[in-house]
Protein backbone atom coordinates (compact mmCIF):
# COMPACT_ATOMS: atom_id res chain seq x y z
CA UNK A 1 0.00 0.00 0.00
CA UNK A 2 1.52 3.24 -1.12
CA UNK A 3 1.48 6.92 0.88
CA UNK A 4 -1.23 7.92 -1.33
CA UNK A 5 -3.66 4.96 -0.38
CA UNK A 6 -2.73 4.78 3.29
CA UNK A 7 -3.59 8.53 3.11
CA UNK A 8 -7.17 7.77 1.38
CA UNK A 9 -8.14 4.75 2.80
CA UNK A 10 -10.95 2.41 1.93
CA UNK A 11 -13.56 4.62 0.85
CA UNK A 12 -11.16 7.20 -0.93
CA UNK A 13 -9.91 5.07 -3.05
CA UNK A 14 -13.00 3.89 -3.81
CA UNK A 15 -13.97 7.45 -4.95
CA UNK A 16 -11.04 6.98 -7.09
CA UNK A 17 -11.53 3.86 -8.85
CA UNK A 18 -15.28 5.32 -9.82
CA UNK A 19 -13.59 8.45 -11.20
CA UNK A 20 -11.35 6.63 -12.87
CA UNK A 21 -13.69 4.77 -14.53
CA UNK A 22 -16.32 7.85 -15.14
CA UNK A 23 -14.13 10.73 -16.54
CA UNK A 24 -12.68 9.11 -19.53
CA UNK A 25 -15.97 8.35 -20.92
CA UNK A 26 -17.14 12.20 -20.16
CA UNK A 27 -14.16 13.50 -21.18
CA UNK A 28 -14.82 11.65 -24.89
CA UNK A 29 -17.82 13.95 -24.97
CA UNK A 30 -17.96 16.46 -27.70
CA UNK A 31 -17.45 19.93 -26.63
CA UNK A 32 -20.87 21.98 -25.97
CA UNK A 33 -22.26 24.71 -28.18
CA UNK A 34 -24.55 25.82 -25.52
CA UNK A 35 -25.04 29.40 -24.84
CA UNK A 36 -24.14 31.07 -21.46
CA UNK A 37 -26.58 30.57 -19.07
CA UNK A 38 -27.87 26.98 -20.44
CA UNK A 39 -28.10 24.04 -17.76
CA UNK A 40 -24.46 23.37 -19.31
CA UNK A 41 -22.26 21.59 -16.54
CA UNK A 42 -18.63 23.08 -16.38
CA UNK A 43 -15.98 21.50 -15.17
CA UNK A 44 -12.27 21.31 -16.59
CA UNK A 45 -12.73 22.91 -19.50
CA UNK A 46 -15.39 20.18 -20.82
CA UNK A 47 -18.98 20.65 -21.01
CA UNK A 48 -22.03 18.51 -19.95
CA UNK A 49 -25.33 19.40 -22.16
CA UNK A 50 -28.90 17.72 -21.60
CA UNK A 51 -27.26 15.81 -24.66
CA UNK A 52 -24.84 13.52 -22.63
CA UNK A 53 -25.86 10.17 -21.47
CA UNK A 54 -28.16 10.40 -17.93
CA UNK A 55 -25.22 9.02 -15.89
CA UNK A 56 -22.84 11.41 -17.46
CA UNK A 57 -24.61 14.32 -16.53
CA UNK A 58 -25.54 13.19 -13.58
CA UNK A 59 -21.88 12.28 -12.41
CA UNK A 60 -20.71 15.64 -13.45
CA UNK A 61 -23.19 17.93 -11.89
CA UNK A 62 -22.37 15.76 -8.85
CA UNK A 63 -18.72 16.96 -9.08
CA UNK A 64 -19.66 20.40 -9.61
CA UNK A 65 -21.61 20.57 -6.97
CA UNK A 66 -19.20 19.27 -4.41
CA UNK A 67 -16.64 21.71 -5.84
CA UNK A 68 -18.94 24.54 -5.78
CA UNK A 69 -19.98 23.36 -1.60
CA UNK A 70 -16.56 22.83 -0.99
CA UNK A 71 -15.32 26.73 -2.23
CA UNK A 72 -18.38 28.05 -0.61
CA UNK A 73 -16.54 27.80 2.83
CA UNK A 74 -14.30 31.34 3.65
CA UNK A 75 -11.33 30.23 5.20
CA UNK A 76 -11.99 30.17 9.18
CA UNK A 77 -8.29 30.69 9.86
CA UNK A 78 -7.92 27.14 11.69
CA UNK A 79 -6.80 24.48 9.85
CA UNK A 80 -8.55 22.13 11.65
CA UNK A 81 -12.37 23.86 10.84
CA UNK A 82 -11.58 24.17 7.41
CA UNK A 83 -10.94 21.07 7.00
CA UNK A 84 -14.18 19.85 8.43
CA UNK A 85 -15.97 22.22 6.23
CA UNK A 86 -14.48 21.61 2.91
CA UNK A 87 -14.34 17.50 3.61
CA UNK A 88 -18.17 17.54 4.52
CA UNK A 89 -18.93 18.19 1.30
CA UNK A 90 -16.42 16.19 -0.40
CA UNK A 91 -17.68 13.11 1.12
CA UNK A 92 -21.03 13.94 0.32
CA UNK A 93 -19.64 14.23 -3.48
CA UNK A 94 -18.77 10.83 -2.94
CA UNK A 95 -22.72 9.92 -1.69
CA UNK A 96 -23.71 11.50 -4.86
CA UNK A 97 -21.25 9.72 -7.14
CA UNK A 98 -22.08 6.20 -5.35
CA UNK A 99 -25.80 6.95 -5.62
CA UNK A 100 -25.12 7.73 -9.44
CA UNK A 101 -23.68 4.44 -9.95
CA UNK A 102 -26.76 2.58 -7.79
CA UNK A 103 -29.02 4.39 -10.34
CA UNK A 104 -27.15 3.62 -13.34
CA UNK A 105 -24.02 0.96 -12.71
CA UNK A 106 -24.95 -2.79 -13.42
CA UNK A 107 -21.62 -4.35 -11.83
CA UNK A 108 -21.98 -6.15 -8.81
CA UNK A 109 -18.89 -5.52 -7.29
CA UNK A 110 -18.84 -1.63 -7.91
CA UNK A 111 -22.47 -1.57 -6.29
CA UNK A 112 -21.39 -2.97 -3.29
CA UNK A 113 -18.35 -0.23 -3.21
CA UNK A 114 -20.67 2.03 -3.76
CA UNK A 115 -23.15 0.88 -0.95
CA UNK A 116 -20.12 0.77 1.14
CA UNK A 117 -18.99 4.05 0.08
CA UNK A 118 -22.56 6.12 1.61
CA UNK A 119 -22.26 3.79 4.60
CA UNK A 120 -18.54 4.95 4.99
CA UNK A 121 -19.02 8.52 4.13
CA UNK A 122 -22.48 9.46 5.96
CA UNK A 123 -20.76 8.03 9.44
CA UNK A 124 -17.37 10.51 8.65
CA UNK A 125 -19.67 13.27 7.92
CA UNK A 126 -21.82 13.06 11.35
CA UNK A 127 -18.53 12.48 12.87
CA UNK A 128 -17.13 15.61 11.71
CA UNK A 129 -20.48 17.54 12.43
CA UNK A 130 -19.77 16.23 15.80
CA UNK A 131 -16.17 17.65 16.32
CA UNK A 132 -17.96 21.20 14.74
CA UNK A 133 -20.58 21.18 17.26
CA UNK A 134 -17.65 21.20 20.13
CA UNK A 135 -15.32 23.33 17.94
CA UNK A 136 -17.66 26.20 16.47
CA UNK A 137 -15.79 28.90 14.70
CA UNK A 138 -14.44 32.20 16.88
Amino acid sequence: MNNRTKLLGTSGGAVLVLLSMALPAIAQQPQSTAPAGSPAVQMSGQSMTHGASPASAAFMQSMQKMQDDMMSHPATGTPDQQFVEMMMPHHQGAIDMARVELQYGKDPTLRRMANSIITSQKKEIREMKSWQAKHPVK
